[in-house]
């Protein structure tokens, strides 16, 4: 009886232990990784480095001076040689460690063996990046960062820079408009396109840049941002005036650079390799951002009227994205659905955008439209995005990389507070005055009464 008494008194203890682990494993999974899961992954990893290395094929046979060495010293076994570790260095979501290649190994051998080593050591996930010729650097994920995504407090920014999502790596997943000027963004109902857009257009806010927008849904998206667009289009008819606008800037622009450069009037704008970037900065226009909501609204038509007008909107945005980069113009084209039967010209659009950030779709093809002509393995990816994760994306560009990403949760009237108190930043664009948007004057209110200081008396 003694001994079930004690036994039950030693037991408690560890139990509860054991559930408040557990609780905050599952609700908690930072503070959970911080304090209980960082340690016992990094005993993990120092203790079994080298037969995990060995179970998973990447040692090597140990030089022959080595052999001589260990025959001559000691007489044990000599053994495959890991890749030599560097210091392990803990972060908030993981921890991180340099490997020196061994000789005859390359990145994609480590790559290759990247499940079989988050098994071993007991971690969410494990990423490999080249840092130099023989050497990479293994990035270990503790808990799943997308399940709640908490953005990094050093997310490094900048001018048209603007930290939008989490990798799934832990990293933050920068929308850079002067490396990638142009972007095709899909998402269906619910999928967190539209919070996506939000944190765009709520980071160049505060940036010297003009904003512009076509919102064919009457404006739903984009007009809670009107008080920090520079012109706002909220129907095709509306589009249909404001693109040519955008092209007459774009060409002006370009005579702005002839003149400065000195390059002849006749000159091509295919043949113009200089943007405005080379200007001074007293000469320089502001760069300006388009951004597309539901683009296939501009490609639909109904009457052959309809398809006149779609035909010159579509030159107009093709002639945009081929031409806009160098004359500080950026696309951002956002859409439902995009394919080929949205007729002549979507094709064409599409190899013009740089950037792809596909967020769940309906169907596959939109998937493959979006991300198959430069990461095929990414479909798959894309197409398995659950709906319980809206925010959820695979995002990828014509280099062939690709990775998942979720954006954070912002209020549209975080958003639309934050426009307003940049509207002050709204660039004097005269071709664009007659698109500005009506702005609702907010209504004072009331002040306070005056409460009048009353003297002290008996």
């Amino acid at each position: 009886m003694s001994d079930l008494t004690t036994l039950l008194e030693v037991g408690g203890p560890v139990a509860v232990l054991g559930g408040g682990a557990a609780y905050a494993r599952a609700k908690h999974p930072a503070a959970y990784w911080s304090t209980i899961g960082l340690p016992v992954a990094t005993v993990r990893l120092l203790s079994s480095y080298g037969s995990v290395m060995e179970a998973c094929g990447l040692t090597v046979a140990p030089s022959r001076l080595r052999v001589l060495a260990m025959k001559a010293m000691t007489q044990r076994e000599v053994r495959p040689v890991p890749p030599r570790r560097g210091i392990i260095r803990p972060t908030l979501t993981g921890l991180k460690l340099r490997l020196r290649l061994a000789p005859g190994q390359e990145p994609a051998d480590i790559a290759a063996s990247a499940e079989r080593l988050r098994h071993a050591w007991g971690v969410h996930s494990a990423y490999v990046t080249t840092v130099k010729p023989g050497v990479v650097e293994l990035r270990l994920v503790g808990y799943d960062v997308l399940r709640r995504v908490r953005m990094p407090r050093k997310a490094a920014g900048g001018f048209l820079k603007v930290p939008v999502a989490l990798r799934e790596d832990a990293t933050p997943f920068i929308r850079d408009y002067l490396t990638i000027p142009h972007q095709l963004t899909l998402g269906a109902t619910l999928s967190g396109k539209s919070m996506y857009l939000r944190h765009l257009i709520a980071g160049l806010a505060r940036q010297p840049v003009a904003l512009v927008g076509i919102d064919c849904k009457r404006g739903v998206e984009l007009a809670p941002f009107a008080p920090r667009l520079s012109a706002l289009a909220t129907d095709p008819d509306q589009a249909a005036e404001l693109l040519p606008t955008l092209v007459k800037e774009m060409e002006d622009r370009y005579d702005l650079i002839r003149a400065r450069q000195g390059i002849a009037p006749d000159t091509p704008d295919e043949e113009i390799t200089s943007d405005i970037w080379g200007l001074p900065e007293d000469e320089r226009p502001v760069p300006v951002v388009l951004f597309v909501d539901e683009v296939a609204e501009l490609f639909l038509v109904a009457t052959k009227k309809d398809e006149e007008r779609r035909d010159e909107m579509v030159t107009q945005l093709i002639r945009l994205a081929q031409l806009g980069r160098a004359a500080g113009i950026y696309l951002e084209v956002c859409g439902q659905r995009f394919g080929a039967e949205l007729g002549k010209g979507a094709t064409m659009l599409r190899a013009q955008l740089t950037g792809r950030v596909c967020h769940r779709v309906n169907d596959e093809a939109s998937a493959k439209m979006a991300l198959g002509d430069i990461a095929p393995e990414a479909v798959h990816a894309a197409c398995s995005v659950a709906p319980e994760r809206p925010g959820l994306a695979v995002a990828g560009d014509t280099s062939g990389g690709w990775s998942r990403i979720r954006t954070p949760f912002l209020s549209l009237g975080v958003a639309a507070e934050t426009c307003q108190e940049s509207a002050h930043m709204v660039p004097d664009l005269a071709a664009l005055k007659p698109f500005r948007p009506d702005v609702p004057v907010r209504p004072v209110e009331a002040a306070a009464p005056v409460v009048l200081p009353h003297p002290v008396t008996d």
